[in-house]
């Protein structure tokens, strides 16, 4: 590990040789073999069904995921897929889904699906990107997953193959008593041939049956968003996957290290700043249940998962920890040494709260799919400023353009532009698999704009200020407003219609929407509401406020100006709060600040209840002031 504390010793490090010039291996196979021959009797990946600190829990040492990422391989490339085709997988955490990450990649493109969405989004994806194997789950007790991903082949005419994961063998009583339940109640047709995943594997050969040519190239599929809509496909190379792993043994990790990740592993976070860094450094990553966070019991035992573990590391997200924050720590946690927040902004009192109650340093930064993930990260072991998401990756080039008239310039420091980022993880001119959506996407040739304003101080860190693409993201998914505006102006009395993030102390945003009706029309918000509710298919987009305006603010050409909704929506929820607490104080006004973005310009006692409000409005993550 390297030290790292200040923008001078990222350039330390980039100094000692260009990124390619450094020997990490060139294919996900050379890569995973390395990782056998240094630590081929240690744990890789620990997996258990349920989240008791005593349950029944599988592990693969790192000389038997070479095997049988070799075996997998092995049987994706007999199936047909070769270095351009892909196999998706629609899959829960499991041994077999890590397997699958892995293997995919070494023999073609692996593809992961979020298996929460529904058939037609799933049958949507898999068409897009041209699928030819599918992996998911046999029928399962309390999960509908198999019917689903049955239904979405369907619409998936280039599936060729099914390969079925059996969970039962997790389960600790004997198969025959869920075999009833595991049985599904009707069969859907489609085409695609349908195997055992594990019987398969076991008749392949351990070492690789087919060349395994050094040459970089895409490797991985992943989905944006990924709760409503059809998301964007970005593409990723080997070389963007490794450089994530080694980002985190050359920074942080240690083969000694162990992770507890109760994140999915069809999102990159999992995918690559955990599961590569575990194979650069050689350390034990460990998933507790299919579901991760949302598995039963997961929060109310997640410190005692971490002693048995002996974690040193825990990775989450602002709506986990505030959760954890609402159970006692229960048990010996004295063995982690972070835990790290990311997928949306981490209010500074929940931030606060969390190192007092833990003695853990919450580590935040900054990843895009698009990116292949990793893009800053505030130093573990140097200087944390509050609201930012730190100092950029070596060999990670961050620029905060201003796109006007003149064209892109560089912004000052301090001042507030697109965030725009050039790194190993960025595939310049061809991020997405839809060619269509990669037009206008590149600054200077080789700078992706992200979408994200934001600015950076003298030190080098970044802070993010906005966005300007208007996603919606709760608890960490994204959530496109589009889809809730377009299902609000089916209803006869809407003639316009805005939908927006409102500010939420658990979740970070939830949805919200505004609307203008047709001239003479009435209809009730709760009307309104009931509507979205038999129109929006995907529960996390529905609005949790819908409210009727006489106008909606626009443009000069008509575009409606969601900064506004964005000051409305912020000014009701902290006044709610304020008011909910037994607080005098209210929002005066939000303005826009250019530093700080929207701010909340709080008017009150400051003697009397300063303490009280700045508690009450810190568990959101809203900027704010006093004022007169």
């Amino acid at each position: 590990m390297s030290e790292f504390r200040t923008r001078e010793d990222v350039a330390a490090i980039e100094a000692e040789m260009p990124w390619e010039a450094r020997d990490v291996g060139r294919t996900m196979y050379d890569f995973l073999s390395r990782a056998a021959r240094a630590h081929g009797g240690r744990p890789a990946v620990t997996f258990q069904l349920t989240s008791g600190a005593k349950d029944r829990a599988q592990t693969l040492t790192w000389g038997a995921m070479l095997d049988r990422v070799a075996q997998t391989a092995n049987l994706l490339r007999s199936l047909g897929v070769g270095p351009q085709d892909v196999v998706a997988y629609v899959l829960p955490n499991a041994l077999e889904t890590v397997v699958t990450l892995l293997a995919g990649a070494v023999a073609g493109i692996v593809c992961p699906i979020n298996p929460l969405l529904d058939a037609a989004q799933i049958a949507a994806l898999l068409r897009e990107t041209k699928a030819k194997v599918v992996v998911t789950l046999k029928p399962f007790p309390r999960t509908d997953l198999a019917q689903k991903v049955a239904e979405a082949l369907g619409d998936a005419p280039l599936v060729t193959t099914l390969l079925e994961v059996d969970l039962a063998p997790y389960l600790p009583f004997p198969k025959s008593l869920i075999a009833a339940a595991m049985r599904p109640k009707t069969r859907v047709r489609h085409s695609a041939k349908v195997m055992g995943f594990t019987a398969a594997v076991a008749r392949q050969p351990k070492t690789l049956t087919f060349p395994d040519p050094p040459a970089d190239r895409v490797a991985a599929y992943f989905h944006t968003g990924g709760t409503t809509g059809l998301p964007k496909v970005t593409q990723h190379r080997i070389s963007g996957m490794i450089y994530n792993g080694w980002l985190g043994h050359r920074l942080l990790f240690r083969e000694t290290d162990v992770i507890l990740c109760p994140l999915p592993l069809f999102h990159v976070f999992a995918a690559y700043p955990v599961m590569m860094s575990m194979i650069a450094s050689g350390g034990h990553a460990v998933f507790p249940t299919p579901q991760g966070y949302r598995g039963e019991g997961v929060f109310d035992r997640l410190w005692q998962l971490v002693e048995r573990y002996g974690a040193t590391y825990l990775i989450g997200v602002p709506t986990a920890l505030s959760a954890l924050m609402q159970r006692p720590v229960n048990a010996k946690i004295d063995t982690l040494r972070g835990t790290f927040s990311g997928s949306s902004p981490l209010p500074t009192d929940l931030f606060n709260r969390y190192e007092r109650a833990t003695g853990v340093q919450v580590i935040e930064g900054y990843g895009l799919t698009e990116c292949t993930c990793l893009v800053s990260v505030n130093p573990p072991d140097g200087v944390k400023k509050a609201g930012s998401v730190g100092l950029a990756f070596p060999y990670t080039r961050v620029r905060i353009l201003s796109h006007d008239d003149g064209g892109p310039r560089d912004c000052a420091v301090e001042e507030v532009g697109e965030i725009c980022i050039s790194s190993p993880g960025v595939l310049p001119n061809s991020t997405y698999v839809e060619e269509g959506r990669n037009a206008g996407l590149f600054a200077h040739d080789a700078y992706l704009r992200t979408g994200d304003l934001g600015r950076m101080d003298a030190d080098g860190y970044v802070f993010i200020t906005g966005r300007a693409k208007d996603l919606i993201i709760r608890g960490g998914h994204n959530l496109d407003p589009a889809l809730i505006e377009e299902a609000l102006m089916t209803h006869p009395a809407v003639a316009f219609a805005g939908a927006i993030g409102q500010p939420d102390a658990h979740a970070g945003e939830l949805p919200c929407a505004y609307v203008e009706l047709v001239a003479g029309a009435t209809v009730s918000p709760e009307v309104l509401v009931d509507h979205c509710h038999a129109h929006i298919p995907e529960r996390a987009a529905i609005p949790k406020h819908v409210e009727v305006l006489p106008t909606l603010p626009k443009t000069a050409v008509g575009k409606i100006l969601k900064p506004e909704l964005r000051k409305r929506a912020i000014a009701r929820v902290l006044d709610t709060a304020l008011h909910d607490a037994g607080l005098q104080a209210r929002v005066a006004e939000v303005i826009e600040d250019r530093k700080r973005g929207l701010v909340a310009q709080v008017h009150g006692d400051v003697v009397a209840e300063g303490a009280a409000v700045g508690a009450c409005l810190g568990a959101f993550a809203v900027a704010w002031d006093w004022v007169a």
